[in-house]
């Protein structure tokens, strides 16, 4: 790694060469589709690109619309999302995924399967100009995680490594960078670090053989966590960027650190002090939420320029430079009803689901975590934790294992239990149980198919 140390509060040698190269390391948000000025500033400045979210996407035609305007400021920029399928969607956060999430593939198990799945999701990013998709999830999940869960593919760790590699080499088939995240590992923890710094559960080394399957697939990016496995967030520890995941694992691709508002890494040290540490530590790009605004940004800018050594700087600006050159995304056919497919065969199902005409149907919903974001989508009448709850003949929950509020809503004598979530805990008294691996629309969708078999009628997915 490059030296690294403080300099004064004025950047070096040419200024504005040296303020270039920070924002080439920062990739902020906004909300809205229409761009303010102070972004068409930052990208005509250097700046390295944006995070799109949910509220970017009004509509495809818009985001299409607002893409073409961002790269119209400077072409070689990321545009970036999560697009992951499954739970986690931005181009279709109204209605739900097409596309099955990573949870339900891992209970396929058809790496196939979930190359061409990823093929065609970086196509559809691609129909729309986005060129770097913040996915797969390589962390391995562990049953008491709050907010992986269903995003992992899975608990082994093989498994998990086999279904990162097919998800990388589809996305990057199109032209679209992957990126694995969230290294170290963030399934062996539990709690959420949007809200806290989670502590690592275990030994590092299990965590790393999906990062390793990801490496060798050629994977373009890795996306850090903000999780202690020693003293210090992964994100700022240049024990896990440089030596673990530099020298050690010899990726040379561009790191980028999670959200550095998040309360695992900003409780600790502000978000500017730790995008100095982490770009000190070997990340070579920062991601800023809308919340964070153009003073805030402009404050990261300010201290990236000023604090980290030049050569170091330079180094990671050009990681983010090589990776907009590559990223040159191309669309393909799309094959929606081969994910439908896989969503069907994920589908687990016990007892007897059947169901009369008039089923009711309850979804008890658990408060959203933030990768996620709150559905617009529901399978049934939504209510949440200290509702009444309606008497119902399917009960469908969301990771019931965890949330004993749920457990004791849907264990009904004659009911039909549906776990969208990891299907960990069965109700007792329930006559018949389907596991989903997923509530995204593709899932949901299959779920239905099976509900309504012999010509029983289910309600379909709506809005919430």
């Amino acid at each position: 790694m490059t030296g690294v140390g403080v300099a004064s509060t004025e950047p070096r040698g040419g200024e504005a060469a040296v303020r270039e190269l920070a924002a080439r390391c920062v990739f902020p948000s906004f909300p809205g589709a229409a761009v303010p000025d102070w972004v068409r500033r930052f990208l005509a400045g250097g700046g390295g690109g944006i995070v799109l979210f949910a509220y970017n996407v009004p509509s495809r035609h818009e985001l299409a619309a607002l893409c073409a305007t961002l790269r119209a400021e400077r072409d070689e920029i990321l545009l970036a999302v999560d697009e992951e399928g499954g739970d986690v969607t931005r181009l279709e956060w109204q209605t739900g995924s097409s596309y099955p999430g990573a949870a339900a593939l891992g209970a396929v198990d058809d790496e196939p399967a979930t190359e061409a799945i990823a093929a065609s999701i970086a196509s559809e990013l691609a129909a729309v100009g986005v060129n770097w998709n913040l996915a797969p999830v390589a962390d391995v999940n562990a049953p008491a995680n709050p907010v992986i869960g269903s995003r992992a593919y899975g608990s082994d760790a093989a498994l998990v490594g086999r279904h990162t590699a097919a998800f990388v080499r589809g996305t990057q088939s199109c032209g679209v960078a992957a990126c694995a995240k969230h290294f170290p590992g963030h399934g062996s923890t539990e709690q959420d670090s949007h809200l806290e710094l989670p502590a690592l559960q275990g030994d590092v080394a299990a965590g790393l053989p999906p990062f390793e399957a990801a490496i060798a697939a050629g994977v373009r990016s890795i996306m850090t966590a903000h999780i202690r496995v020693d003293a210090l967030p992964a994100t700022v520890d240049p024990a896990i960027v440089d030596d673990l995941l530099r020298k050690q694992l010899r990726f040379d691709g561009v790191v980028l650190a999670d959200a550095l508002e998040m309360k695992g890494v900003s409780a600790m040290f502000g978000i500017e002090e730790a995008g100095v540490r982490a770009l000190q530590a070997g990340c070579d790009a920062l991601i800023v939420g809308h919340d964070v605004g153009e003073e805030g940004v402009e404050r990261l800018q300010h201290a990236l320029a000023t604090r980290v050594e030049e050569g170091r700087l330079r180094e990671a600006a050009e990681r983010v430079s090589r990776l907009a050159a590559w990223a040159r995304p191309r669309s393909q056919a799309t094959d929606r009803s081969g994910a439908a497919a896989a969503a069907r065969r994920a589908v687990r199902v016990e007892g007897d689901v059947s169901l009369g005409r008039d089923a009711r149907i309850v979804e008890l919903r658990p408060v959203a975590n933030i990768a996620a974001g709150e559905f617009e989508h529901a399978f049934g009448a939504v209510v949440r934790e200290g509702e009444p709850v309606p008497s119902a003949d399917v009960y469908v929950v969301r990771d019931a294992h965890r949330h004993e509020w749920m457990r004791a809503a849907a264990d009904v004598e004659g009911a039909v239990v549906v776990e969208t979530g990891l299907p960990l805990w069965r109700p007792a008294r329930a006559r018949g149980y389907v596991a989903a691996f997923g509530a995204g629309r593709a899932s949901l969708d299959a779920v239905a198919e099976v509900l309504s078999r012999d010509e029983r009628a289910v309600p379909a997915v709506e809005r919430a």
